[in-house]
This record gives structure tokens, C-alpha cells and sequence, in this order.
């Protein structure tokens, strides 16, 4: 089995789409940074919405957000590559455009701007992946993905950090920083568009359809959802158990998000070009393992003493952050290494929806397991993450003929 063991800058940097590309990817994120953890606070402080109002219209805008998903997918399998990466930008200039008119009280246009911003948010990944997958492949492919993951993580520290900066400011600092959001959205758009990448699924060969239909890859898909939960475990899970079940200082809860930050984008691909001589499925059964031990190790932290617990729940945040990484490392580069060419569009879709679905329900589930102490939302995370390892590591690939060259070639996968 092939495997990427050494990849230079220069090269991640072409199989992730090109210089100007990464450009956009990373103007995109810094916009991004700026006003997405702070959309709650901007409905709040300057359209005057109440809390629940607000929050309850930001995850109607994800939830219908995930709507437009199979149309994406479509659109990808019709060949459009780096003009579905702009359009997903674009509609957030919509999204920030409607969230400057909006009024004072006007929940339904800022619900509207959610909505907007939540289509952009969920169509992007799928895009950005069909992108790379067009223009790399094998394991180089595995780690330009990773490489945008690392750069887009960098984009929205720097303008998470940026905007924090700014917040002395007020109000009108909510505005400009919309509006600046706004504007990053529309160079990114442009410079995506400039790249003018795309494929022709006319030239997708008969015998190529005549391997079979798209796997269906449902156990995949459900493990995401579990999987996924990871991804809110610094944002959500942490704080709530450090602040209201140990009384520790928020101070923690920061430092355990910002290292989480930093570790993402400077070992997203090393570890993802270390990872690259197992096969893909391995790794995301082991990420699933080290996910559940992380969680685990959540559970003993939070039953030592009070000087103890936030330090230790802060180390093993570490090892959740390792396993953040090697699944968001082999997830999608195993679904693009199971579609087929001509129906990978749809296959990514699906996945973002699997991924969207498990980042919506996280939220209520951490908070609902949490009610009812440590040992429930620790141990039915661990148990519910083993499970979907050991799915994820037992299913077959089924759902195409292969000959016996392409089996060979997916043996990787």
C-alpha cells in the first residue's frame, strides 16, 4: 500500500488546490473567526433579541441549513468543482448583507441571515473536499485535506483573537466586524471562482458507471454522527463540567480551547502523514478508541479532588484533541476513497449531513447527559463512540463491483 511519508510545503500547497486557493481558504476563515462565535452576542447586543430568540434561530438556520445538501452534491456531480466553493462563500455575503439591514427587534431578517450564513457553513466542506479529491489523489489527497483543516483552523483562531480585540468596542465594533466578515466573504468568493476548476463527467467512461452504484456506506454515516460529537467536547462538554459541576475558574475552559486551537493546525498533517501507512478505516476505528478514552479519562478527572480536577481534566483534553485529529483526518478520506468518481459530489453530501445532523444534536445531548452527573455523559459518550469504532472497523465495503485492479487499489481505503 502506498503511503505519503514526506510531503513539502510547495507541494501540499499544489494539491490543495493551488496558491491562490489557499488564499481564499484562508481569507475565509480568518472572516469567518471574526463574527461566527460572536453571531449569538450580535443578535443580542445590537438587534436587541432575546437569548432564546436567538440561539433558538441559529439552530433552525443549521438544521435547514442541511436542506440544501443533496442539491450540492448534485451540483458537484455535475462537474462544478471551485464554483460550488464560491457560491458557498457568496450566500454568507447574503447571510452578513441581511444581518447589517436587519432592525432592531427583527428576529425573522436575523433568522433569515442565519439561515443564509448556515447554508454557506454546511455546503463548503463538501465542496472544498471535492476540490481536493479532483486535483490530488491517494494519500497526497489525505494530507492537502488535512493541510486545509490546519489552515482553516489558523484563519478562525487568528480572527476569533482579532474580533475579541475588538469587542471593547461595542456595539458599532459587532457592525464592522460584520462587515469586514462580509468583505473577506467576497475575496475569498472571488479568488475560489479565480481557479476556475472543474471536471467532465461526460469523460467518466461506461465501464467506470458499470462497477455499481455509490456505496451506501450507512454505518459510516451513523458513526459520524457519534464521532462528531468530539468536535463541540472543547466548546461545550468542558466548560459546562468545568464551571458548573467542578467551580473551576472560566480561565481553564480558554486555555483548554486555545491548545485544542493550536494542536489541530500544527499536528493535523503530520499526524495525518504518520497515520497514512494503516488503511484509512483502521484509523478512524483507532481515532474512535482513543476518542472513548479520552472520554474515559474525563470521567476519573472529574473524580479527583478540587485542586486536582481542572488540571487534570485540562491534560486529558489532550489526548480528546489527538483523537479530534486523527478522525478528522481519515473520515473524509475514506468517503472519497469509497465513492466513485462520478457520484462523490452526493457521497460528501451525505457525509456533511451525517456531519451537520451529529454537530446540531451535540449541543442538547452533552447538556441533557450532563444533568445527571459525570459518570452519564463521560460513559455514554465512551460506550456510544466504542460501538461506532468497532462499526466503522467491521463494515465492508460493499456496494461496487471492482475489478481486481481497483480492489487492489482500495485495499488503502
Amino acid at each position: 500500500m502506498a503511503t505519503t511519508t514526506k510531503l513539502q510545503p510547495r507541494a501540499l500547497v499544489r494539491a490543495s488546490g493551488g496558491p491562490r486557493y489557499a488564499v481564499a481558504l484562508a481569507v475565509d476563515a480568518l472572516g469567518t473567526g471574526l463574527l461566527r462565535p460572536f453571531l449569538l452576542l450580535y443578535g443580542v447586543t445590537v438587534l436587541r433579541l432575546s437569548a432564546s430568540a436567538t440561539g433558538i434561530a441559529m439552530t433552525a438556520s443549521v438544521v435547514v441549513g442541511l436542506v440544501c445538501m443533496p442539491a450540492v452534491g448534485r451540483w458537484l456531480d455535475r462537474g462544478a468543482r471551485s464554483t460550488v466553493v464560491a457560491a458557498s462563500m457568496l450566500v454568507r455575503v447574503v447571510g452578513v448583507a441581511l444581518l447589517l439591514v436587519a432592525p432592531e427587534g427583527h428576529v425573522w431578517l436575523f433568522a433569515t441571515a442565519a439561515l443564509f450564513l448556515g447554508i454557506g457553513n454546511q455546503a463548503w466542506p463538501a465542496a472544498h473536499a471535492a476540490l481536493v479529491a479532483t486535483v490530488a489523489h491517494g494519500r497526497e489527497r489525505d494530507a492537502a485535506l488535512a493541510g486545509g483543516r490546519a489552515l482553516r483552523n489558523a484563519g478562525l483562531g487568528a480572527g476569533a483573537l482579532l474580533a475579541t480585540a475588538c469587542l471593547a468596542g461595542g456595539t458599532t465594533a459587532l457592525q464592522a466586524l460584520a462587515a469586514v466578515t462580509g468583505l473577506a466573504y467576497l475575496a475569498a468568493a472571488a479568488l475560489a471562482w479565480s481557479v476556475h476548476l472543474h471536471t467532465h463527467p461526460a469523460a467518466i467512461s461506461a465501464k467506470d458507471r458499470a462497477d455499481g452504484p455509490a456505496p451506501r456506506m450507512r454505518v459510516l454515516l451513523a458513526a459520524n454522527v457519534v464521532y462528531v460529537f468530539c468536535l463541540n467536547v472543547p466548546e461545550i462538554a468542558l466548560p459546562l463540567v468545568l464551571v458548573t459541576q467542578l467551580h473551576a475558574s472560566p480561565v481553564w475552559s480558554a486555555a483548554i480551547f486555545v491548545a485544542n486551537t493550536v494542536l489541530v493546525v500544527t499536528l493535523q498533517v503530520p499526524v495525518t502523514v504518520l497515520m497514512s501507512r494503516f488503511s484509512r478505516r483502521a484509523v478512524l476505528a483507532l481515532a474512535g478508541v482513543v476518542l472513548a478514552a479520552s472520554y474515559l479519562g474525563f470521567l476519573a478527572a472529574t473524580s479527583l479532588g478540587h485542586g486536582w480536577s481542572a488540571p487534570a481534566v485540562a491534560t486529558v483534553s489532550v489526548v480528546c484533541t489527538i483523537g479530534e485529529i486523527i478522525y478528522a483526518g481519515s473520515a473524509t478520506a475514506l468517503v472519497t476513497a469509497l465513492a466513485p468518481a462520478y457520484v462523490l459530489g452526493r457521497a460528501l453530501a451525505r457525509f456533511q449531513l451525517s456531519t451537520g445532523f451529529g454537530l446540531a444534536v451535540s449541543p442538547a445531548v452533552i447538556t441533557a447527559l450532563a444533568s445527571h452527573g459525570s459518570a452519564a455523559l463521560w460513559g455514554s459518550l465512551a460506550a456510544a463512540t466504542l460501538l461506532s469504532a468497532s462499526a466503522v472497523a467491521t463494515e465492508k465495503d460493499q456496494g461496487t463491483r471492482l475489478s481486481g485492479c481497483c480492489r487492489r487499489a482500495r485495499a488503502g481505503s
